[in-house]
């Protein structure tokens, strides 16, 4: 084993300048997928956090609890000053001694008051607001009891016969709850934080796939390159044992190398991040540091979902190195690829009001991955209808490229195609901005964070998409680097090489994008009551508009990288 690792380690630091490039895109890539990844994680956490801190404004009745007597009652009241939410829980305590919430040192008195820091701050600035609340303050309320920073919440102090103590509350829940009798302040996290932590999972869901998807292919940038050496290894007397040992390891090492890299750039991204505003608010720190253990569970399955699609790819090394050693076309993939996402698909119609927030993301998640999955067949037919239809050489030569290698070539548009799965997801789920009532501030809330989780998720997609897709694109010149020069050689102008290069990106992204997005649409169909407004509309738009901008973008950043590896057409050995 010690000699295989000092092989494998050789061999990754003996491959010379394009060698290092090669490794240096797996480390990219996967460094992009680690801090996404820790991103789509930490939100989840993020509204758990959010929800606990908050469940002492929602605790149990005593009559839920009928083993324990009413040693409190609790009111809450909510208010609207612009677009900030002034919170206040009105407090009776009916026995002495009962514990206070967290954050929160001593309950107040009849009398008394206390509040967080920034309603402190505001009563402070503002004499005329301050006299909302004449009763003597005793106190601060600790992060520990606030949902977010600079949250606006009082605790205030009543006599169990005083009039709040004792009025029944006919508004709207989300503006306050009656006064109700407790046994102690341990809640249960609120209807509306139960609702955001459901979207929060659905958007994870629409983030993580991808990034999945994007992390295993980083495994097989260069494939071309190392399953070329790997045959030659196994052709000299290499066990099948010894080659997938040496995929395994090379693979672990670059792997570990980016998620260490993306763990730094997500830790680095944490305070921008802290910033954007959900349901009235910003974010603590600690909420975007999802923790030690999620941390640790993300570094180790990054590498090996790298190592294991590593190994995946290696099913013709190991049965059929002369085949890859000749560069033959490999058989093509069979049509139980499209069958999968059709079944994914049939449950869809279970969508509806009702359906537990789990079957939704676990329907999600498989029709994500039988996108991918039937991906590289559709590039496969389209490279076969290319190439029987094609008028000029460029076209010929885009279209035996897909046929060649439909993994490949999906490889580069897959980031776009299922981000366009997200965008017809979204786009029909998007709500109107004429929707917002001026008189209803609660509505006008949760619209507007509905639309700034669009935008997250719709960001992270699209970076996801246009990083793939320039990584991708930049390794398959490293890995045909042999076959442009042997091209060249033979007299094939430079530019018939780059717009093949361009159409064997652009054919298979106008077909899968846009069959993406209706894929999208289908499995958002059954949430959608209203039909797609205008706003839904916009989003599909420019998504496909950046979707296709993006990707001719990436794609000519490695302009330059096919004119250096065509500048000597010498065939050079690897």
């Amino acid at each position: 084993m010690n000699n295989l690792l000092a092989l494998t380690w050789r061999l990754l630091k003996g491959g010379g300048r394009r060698g290092l490039l090669g490794s240096s895109l797996t480390v990219a890539a996967v460094a992009v997928s680690t801090a996404l990844l820790l991103f789509a994680v930490a939100i989840n956490f993020a509204f758990a956090g959010r929800a606990e801190r908050g469940a002492w404004r929602n605790p149990e009745q005593a009559t839920e609890v009928p083993a324990a007597a009413a040693r409190a009652i609790e009111a809450t009241r909510a208010e609207f000053t612009g677009d900030r939410m002034i919170t206040t829980v009105h407090v009776a305590v009916l026995s002495p001694g009962v514990r206070p919430p967290a954050g929160i040192t001593r309950l107040p008195s009849p009398g008394e008051v206390v509040m967080s820091p920034g309603l402190a701050e505001l009563t402070a600035a503002d004499p005329s607001f301050g006299r909302r609340f004449p009763q003597k303050r005793t106190g601060t309320i600790g992060d520990e009891a606030l949902v977010h920073p600079g949250e606006l919440v009082a605790v205030v102090g009543h006599a169990p016969g005083d009039d709040i103590m004792t009025a029944k509350w006919k508004g709207d829940y989300r503006l306050g709850v009656s006064a109700r009798r407790i046994a102690g302040f341990t809640g249960h996290p609120s209807s509306d934080a139960e609702a955001y932590r459901a979207l929060a999972a659905v958007a994870s869901v629409l983030m993580v796939v991808p990034l999945l998807v994007f992390g295993g292919a980083a495994a097989r940038l260069t494939v071309a390159r190392r399953d070329r050496r790997l045959a030659s290894l196994r052709l000299v007397g290499a066990t099948p044992g010894q080659v997938v040992a040496m995929t395994v390891a090379e693979a672990i090492i670059t792997a570990f190398a980016g998620a260490m890299l993306g763990l730094l750039l997500y830790t680095v991204a944490i305070p921008p991040l802290t910033q954007v505003r959900i349901s009235g608010g910003a974010w603590f720190a600690s909420d975007i540091w999802p923790g030690a253990l999620p941390i640790g569970a993300v570094l180790l399955a990054v590498p090996l979902l790298v190592g294991l699609s590593a190994v995946v790819g290696l099913r013709r090394v190991v049965v059929s190195p002369l085949g890859v050693a000749r560069r033959e076309t490999p058989p093509a993939m069979r049509f139980l690829r499209v069958i999968a996402l059709l079944a994914c698909l049939a449950a869809v119609p279970a969508f509806g009001a009702g359906v537990s927030v789990t079957f939704v993301v676990v329907v999600l998640s498989l029709a994500f991955l039988a996108v991918n999955l039937v991906g590289p067949w559709v590039v496969g037919m389209i490279g076969r209808v290319t190439a029987r239809t094609a008028k000029r050489p460029a076209r010929l030569l885009a279209g035996r490229r897909l046929v060649d290698d439909p993994r490949s070539a999906w490889r580069t548009v897959s980031g776009v195609a299922l981000t366009g799965f997200v965008a017809g997801f979204i786009g029909l789920l998007t709500p109107s901005t004429s929707l917002a009532i001026e008189n209803d501030p609660m509505t006008a809330w949760l619209l507007q964070d509905i639309r700034t989780g669009t935008t997250i998720v719709l960001v992270v997609s699209f970076l996801v998409a246009i990083v793939s897709a320039g990584i991708t694109a930049a390794s398959s010149v490293l890995d045909r680097r042999q076959t442009y020069a042997l091209l060249r050689l033979a007299g094939t102008d430079l530019e018939v090489l780059d717009k093949a290069r361009r159409l064997e990106t652009l054919i298979p992204l106008t077909v899968m994008g846009g069959g993406s997005i209706v894929t999208g649409m289908f499995c958002a169909a059954p949430f959608a009551s209203l039909g797609m407004s205008a706003t839904g509309v916009v989003t599909l738009l420019v998504c496909a508009a950046l979707g296709f901008a993006g990707v001719i973008a990436a794609g000519a950043l490695s302009r330059p990288l096919l004119r250096s590896v065509t500048t000597d057409p010498a065939p050079r050995p690897d």
